[in-house]
Protein backbone atom coordinates (compact mmCIF):
# COMPACT_ATOMS: atom_id res chain seq x y z
CA UNK A 1 0.00 0.00 0.00
CA UNK A 2 1.34 3.67 -1.00
CA UNK A 3 2.04 6.08 1.69
CA UNK A 4 -0.65 8.78 1.31
CA UNK A 5 0.03 12.37 -0.28
CA UNK A 6 -0.71 14.04 2.35
CA UNK A 7 1.78 12.14 4.51
CA UNK A 8 4.49 11.81 2.61
CA UNK A 9 4.43 16.01 2.65
CA UNK A 10 4.16 15.98 6.23
CA UNK A 11 7.43 13.60 6.30
CA UNK A 12 9.44 15.39 3.84
CA UNK A 13 8.35 18.89 5.85
CA UNK A 14 9.80 17.33 8.72
CA UNK A 15 12.72 16.09 7.14
CA UNK A 16 13.42 19.85 5.51
CA UNK A 17 13.24 20.86 9.31
CA UNK A 18 15.37 18.75 11.13
CA UNK A 19 18.95 19.64 10.16
CA UNK A 20 18.24 23.64 10.32
CA UNK A 21 17.14 22.74 14.20
CA UNK A 22 19.67 20.50 14.71
CA UNK A 23 21.97 23.04 13.11
CA UNK A 24 21.01 25.66 15.25
CA UNK A 25 20.61 23.27 18.41
CA UNK A 26 24.41 21.98 18.05
CA UNK A 27 25.82 25.71 16.95
CA UNK A 28 23.75 28.06 19.48
CA UNK A 29 25.25 28.31 22.92
CA UNK A 30 25.26 31.04 25.68
CA UNK A 31 28.51 31.84 28.00
CA UNK A 32 27.90 33.84 30.78
CA UNK A 33 30.78 35.06 33.01
CA UNK A 34 30.03 36.63 36.25
CA UNK A 35 33.74 38.12 38.31
CA UNK A 36 33.38 40.20 41.52
CA UNK A 37 32.65 43.53 39.18
CA UNK A 38 31.37 42.47 35.93
CA UNK A 39 28.99 40.13 33.80
CA UNK A 40 29.99 39.02 30.19
CA UNK A 41 27.76 36.93 28.35
CA UNK A 42 28.98 35.68 24.56
CA UNK A 43 25.69 34.39 22.36
CA UNK A 44 27.70 32.09 20.08
CA UNK A 45 25.71 31.22 17.11
CA UNK A 46 25.65 32.50 13.38
CA UNK A 47 25.72 35.85 13.03
CA UNK A 48 24.28 36.27 9.63
CA UNK A 49 21.29 33.63 11.05
CA UNK A 50 20.69 35.90 14.24
CA UNK A 51 20.31 39.19 12.30
CA UNK A 52 17.83 38.05 9.61
CA UNK A 53 15.83 37.06 12.50
CA UNK A 54 16.52 40.41 13.98
CA UNK A 55 15.40 42.06 11.17
CA UNK A 56 12.12 40.27 11.00
CA UNK A 57 11.48 41.83 14.27
CA UNK A 58 11.70 46.25 15.88
CA UNK A 59 14.25 46.61 17.93
CA UNK A 60 18.40 45.67 18.25
CA UNK A 61 20.19 43.51 19.56
CA UNK A 62 20.21 44.81 22.86
CA UNK A 63 16.42 44.89 22.92
CA UNK A 64 16.42 40.95 22.29
CA UNK A 65 18.45 39.99 25.34
CA UNK A 66 16.73 40.31 28.44
CA UNK A 67 19.22 40.33 31.34
CA UNK A 68 18.37 40.87 35.53
CA UNK A 69 19.90 40.50 38.59
CA UNK A 70 17.10 40.12 41.27
CA UNK A 71 13.71 41.89 39.41
CA UNK A 72 15.80 44.53 38.03
CA UNK A 73 16.53 44.41 34.18
CA UNK A 74 20.06 46.01 33.39
CA UNK A 75 21.15 46.96 30.22
CA UNK A 76 23.97 46.22 28.68
CA UNK A 77 26.69 47.22 26.50
CA UNK A 78 26.84 45.44 23.00
CA UNK A 79 29.35 44.02 20.69
CA UNK A 80 29.03 42.31 17.23
CA UNK A 81 32.04 39.98 17.21
CA UNK A 82 32.83 37.70 14.31
CA UNK A 83 31.54 34.34 16.05
CA UNK A 84 29.53 35.66 18.54
CA UNK A 85 27.40 38.62 20.23
CA UNK A 86 28.70 39.79 23.47
CA UNK A 87 26.51 41.79 26.06
CA UNK A 88 28.42 42.59 29.17
CA UNK A 89 28.47 45.45 31.82
CA UNK A 90 29.12 46.14 35.71
CA UNK A 91 27.46 43.10 38.08
CA UNK A 92 24.61 44.17 39.90
CA UNK A 93 23.33 42.11 43.66
CA UNK A 94 20.73 39.59 43.06
CA UNK A 95 19.98 36.36 41.33
CA UNK A 96 21.14 36.36 37.38
CA UNK A 97 18.44 35.49 34.94
CA UNK A 98 19.03 35.38 31.32
CA UNK A 99 16.36 35.73 28.24
CA UNK A 100 16.96 35.50 24.39
CA UNK A 101 14.29 35.99 21.93
CA UNK A 102 16.10 35.29 18.89
CA UNK A 103 16.84 31.62 19.58
CA UNK A 104 13.33 29.03 19.02
CA UNK A 105 15.00 25.95 19.90
CA UNK A 106 17.02 24.38 23.16
CA UNK A 107 20.45 25.62 23.52
CA UNK A 108 22.62 25.19 26.72
CA UNK A 109 23.65 28.54 28.96
CA UNK A 110 27.05 27.85 30.48
CA UNK A 111 27.73 30.23 34.05
CA UNK A 112 31.31 30.86 35.19
CA UNK A 113 31.32 32.26 38.53
CA UNK A 114 34.12 32.45 41.04
CA UNK A 115 35.79 28.89 39.87
CA UNK A 116 32.15 27.68 39.78
CA UNK A 117 30.29 26.09 36.50
CA UNK A 118 26.41 25.16 36.09
CA UNK A 119 25.17 24.56 32.91
CA UNK A 120 21.46 25.10 32.36
CA UNK A 121 19.42 23.92 28.97
CA UNK A 122 17.27 26.71 27.95
CA UNK A 123 13.67 25.80 25.88
CA UNK A 124 13.83 28.77 22.58
CA UNK A 125 12.62 32.01 24.49
CA UNK A 126 12.02 30.89 28.10
CA UNK A 127 13.84 32.46 31.02
CA UNK A 128 16.61 30.38 32.72
CA UNK A 129 16.42 29.46 36.46
CA UNK A 130 18.10 32.43 38.69
CA UNK A 131 21.49 31.78 39.45
CA UNK A 132 23.06 33.31 42.50
CA UNK A 133 26.26 33.66 42.85
CA UNK A 134 28.30 32.34 45.81
CA UNK A 135 29.69 35.72 47.28
CA UNK A 136 32.96 35.78 49.52
CA UNK A 137 33.16 36.54 53.91
CA UNK A 138 35.06 40.09 52.35
CA UNK A 139 32.24 40.77 49.43
CA UNK A 140 29.36 40.60 52.12
CA UNK A 141 31.57 42.71 54.52
CA UNK A 142 32.58 45.21 51.71
CA UNK A 143 28.86 45.39 50.82
CA UNK A 144 28.07 45.79 54.30
CA UNK A 145 30.82 48.98 54.72
CA UNK A 146 29.67 50.34 51.83
CA UNK A 147 25.89 50.08 52.00
CA UNK A 148 26.84 52.66 55.18
CA UNK A 149 29.49 54.67 53.69
CA UNK A 150 29.11 56.08 51.06
CA UNK A 151 25.57 54.65 49.99
CA UNK A 152 24.19 55.10 53.20
CA UNK A 153 22.65 58.60 53.76
CA UNK A 154 19.72 58.30 56.26
CA UNK A 155 21.76 55.69 58.24
CA UNK A 156 24.96 58.15 58.66
CA UNK A 157 22.49 60.93 59.47
CA UNK A 158 20.85 58.75 62.32
CA UNK A 159 24.67 57.76 63.45
CA UNK A 160 25.39 61.48 63.34
CA UNK A 161 22.43 62.37 65.14
CA UNK A 162 22.86 60.20 67.73
CA UNK A 163 26.59 61.03 67.93
CA UNK A 164 26.15 64.85 68.37
CA UNK A 165 24.65 64.63 71.64
CA UNK A 166 27.03 62.74 73.20
CA UNK A 167 29.79 63.45 75.53
CA UNK A 168 30.92 60.39 77.37
CA UNK A 169 32.50 57.43 75.09
CA UNK A 170 30.37 54.88 77.11
CA UNK A 171 27.25 56.86 76.18
CA UNK A 172 28.18 56.28 72.83
CA UNK A 173 29.19 52.77 73.21
CA UNK A 174 25.97 52.24 74.90
CA UNK A 175 24.47 53.61 72.10
CA UNK A 176 25.97 52.20 69.02
CA UNK A 177 25.80 48.64 70.64
CA UNK A 178 21.59 48.77 70.96
CA UNK A 179 21.48 49.44 67.13
CA UNK A 180 23.74 46.50 66.40
CA UNK A 181 22.07 44.35 68.64
CA UNK A 182 18.67 45.63 67.64
CA UNK A 183 19.35 45.69 63.34
CA UNK A 184 20.95 42.19 63.84
CA UNK A 185 17.65 41.07 65.31
CA UNK A 186 15.24 42.20 62.21
CA UNK A 187 17.72 41.82 59.50
CA UNK A 188 18.48 37.64 60.44
CA UNK A 189 14.30 37.51 61.42
CA UNK A 190 13.73 39.22 57.49
CA UNK A 191 16.48 37.34 55.84
CA UNK A 192 15.31 33.92 57.04
CA UNK A 193 11.08 35.31 56.06
CA UNK A 194 9.73 35.58 60.04
CA UNK A 195 9.42 39.07 59.70
CA UNK A 196 8.27 41.23 56.58
CA UNK A 197 7.01 44.64 56.50
CA UNK A 198 7.08 46.65 52.51
CA UNK A 199 9.72 49.22 52.62
CA UNK A 200 6.64 51.57 51.67
CA UNK A 201 6.12 51.46 55.33
CA UNK A 202 9.94 50.52 56.51
CA UNK A 203 11.86 53.27 54.30
CA UNK A 204 9.49 56.65 55.68
CA UNK A 205 9.42 55.37 59.25
CA UNK A 206 13.27 55.30 58.83
CA UNK A 207 13.33 58.68 57.62
CA UNK A 208 10.89 59.39 60.75
CA UNK A 209 13.69 58.03 63.10
CA UNK A 210 15.89 60.66 61.85
CA UNK A 211 14.20 63.64 62.47
CA UNK A 212 12.92 62.36 65.94
CA UNK A 213 16.77 62.08 66.88
CA UNK A 214 18.10 65.75 65.48
CA UNK A 215 14.58 66.93 67.29
CA UNK A 216 15.62 65.61 70.82
CA UNK A 217 18.89 66.36 70.16
CA UNK A 218 17.66 70.18 70.06
CA UNK A 219 15.18 69.66 72.94
CA UNK A 220 16.97 68.35 75.79
CA UNK A 221 20.65 68.82 76.66
CA UNK A 222 22.25 65.40 77.41
CA UNK A 223 21.82 61.76 77.17
CA UNK A 224 19.46 59.98 79.01
CA UNK A 225 18.92 56.50 79.73
CA UNK A 226 15.69 56.02 77.56
CA UNK A 227 17.66 57.50 74.58
CA UNK A 228 19.31 53.37 74.40
CA UNK A 229 16.05 52.23 74.15
CA UNK A 230 14.99 54.74 71.47
CA UNK A 231 17.97 54.33 69.79
CA UNK A 232 17.30 50.09 69.98
CA UNK A 233 13.86 50.42 69.11
CA UNK A 234 14.90 52.56 66.26
CA UNK A 235 17.85 49.82 65.06
CA UNK A 236 14.89 47.35 64.55
CA UNK A 237 13.26 49.56 61.50
CA UNK A 238 16.99 50.27 60.21
CA UNK A 239 17.34 46.50 59.97
CA UNK A 240 14.28 45.65 58.17
CA UNK A 241 15.93 48.51 55.66
CA UNK A 242 19.13 46.47 55.16
CA UNK A 243 16.91 43.15 54.82
CA UNK A 244 16.27 43.72 51.37
CA UNK A 245 19.80 43.86 50.14
CA UNK A 246 20.68 40.16 51.57
CA UNK A 247 17.36 38.68 50.26
CA UNK A 248 18.22 39.89 46.64
CA UNK A 249 21.44 38.18 47.25
CA UNK A 250 20.40 35.14 48.13
CA UNK A 251 22.77 32.13 49.27
CA UNK A 252 24.62 31.63 52.65
CA UNK A 253 22.50 33.35 54.67
CA UNK A 254 24.80 32.67 58.23
CA UNK A 255 28.00 33.93 56.55
CA UNK A 256 26.00 36.70 54.47
CA UNK A 257 24.44 38.07 58.03
CA UNK A 258 27.37 37.95 60.08
CA UNK A 259 29.50 39.65 57.19
CA UNK A 260 27.11 41.89 56.41
CA UNK A 261 26.89 42.88 60.29
CA UNK A 262 30.30 43.25 60.62
CA UNK A 263 30.53 45.78 57.73
CA UNK A 264 27.82 47.59 58.90
CA UNK A 265 29.24 47.95 61.91
CA UNK A 266 32.75 49.19 60.53
CA UNK A 267 31.07 51.95 58.98
CA UNK A 268 29.01 53.14 61.48
CA UNK A 269 32.09 53.46 63.64
CA UNK A 270 33.76 55.09 60.53
CA UNK A 271 31.11 57.53 60.30
CA UNK A 272 31.15 58.27 64.45
CA UNK A 273 35.39 58.32 64.51
CA UNK A 274 35.09 61.30 61.06
CA UNK A 275 32.53 63.23 63.10
CA UNK A 276 34.46 63.23 66.23
CA UNK A 277 37.70 64.52 64.01
CA UNK A 278 35.84 67.02 61.97
CA UNK A 279 33.57 67.96 65.00
CA UNK A 280 34.01 67.35 68.55
CA UNK A 281 37.30 66.72 68.75
CA UNK A 282 38.46 70.17 69.52
CA UNK A 283 35.20 72.06 70.22
CA UNK A 284 32.88 69.38 72.03
CA UNK A 285 33.87 70.64 75.87
CA UNK A 286 33.35 74.32 74.47
CA UNK A 287 30.56 76.17 75.63
CA UNK A 288 29.60 77.34 72.59
CA UNK A 289 29.64 73.46 71.21
CA UNK A 290 25.63 73.45 71.02
CA UNK A 291 24.99 76.88 69.56
CA UNK A 292 27.69 76.49 66.75
CA UNK A 293 27.75 73.02 66.53
CA UNK A 294 25.11 70.78 67.70
CA UNK A 295 22.36 73.17 67.10
CA UNK A 296 22.88 73.78 63.45
CA UNK A 297 23.75 70.14 62.37
CA UNK A 298 20.58 69.05 64.03
CA UNK A 299 18.48 71.11 62.43
CA UNK A 300 20.12 70.09 59.10
CA UNK A 301 19.62 66.79 59.72
CA UNK A 302 16.20 66.72 60.49
CA UNK A 303 15.18 69.10 57.48
CA UNK A 304 17.09 66.00 55.69
CA UNK A 305 14.96 63.35 57.53
CA UNK A 306 11.69 65.42 57.14
CA UNK A 307 12.33 65.90 53.06
CA UNK A 308 12.93 61.86 52.64
CA UNK A 309 9.99 60.79 54.65
CA UNK A 310 7.45 63.08 52.87
CA UNK A 311 9.06 61.46 49.46
CA UNK A 312 9.13 58.10 50.36
CA UNK A 313 5.47 58.53 51.60
CA UNK A 314 4.67 60.01 48.00
CA UNK A 315 6.41 56.99 46.19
Amino acid sequence: MGVPVGIRHLLALILLATPALGHELGTTRVHAVLTDETYTIDVLADRETLQRRLARRPGTFRDVADIRFGERRVIPEVALLADRVRYSGPLQPGAFTWRFELVSTRYPLTIDARGERVTQWIDGDARSAPFTRRMSFREYLVLGFTHILPLGADHILFVLGMFLLTRRTRDVLAQVTAFTVAHSITLALSIYGVVSVPASIVEPLIALSIVFIAVENLIVREVRPRRVLLVFAFGLLHGLGFAGVLRELGGDFIRALVAFNLGVELGQLAVIALAWLLLTSWSRHHTWYRQRVLVPASLTIAAAGLFWMLERVQS
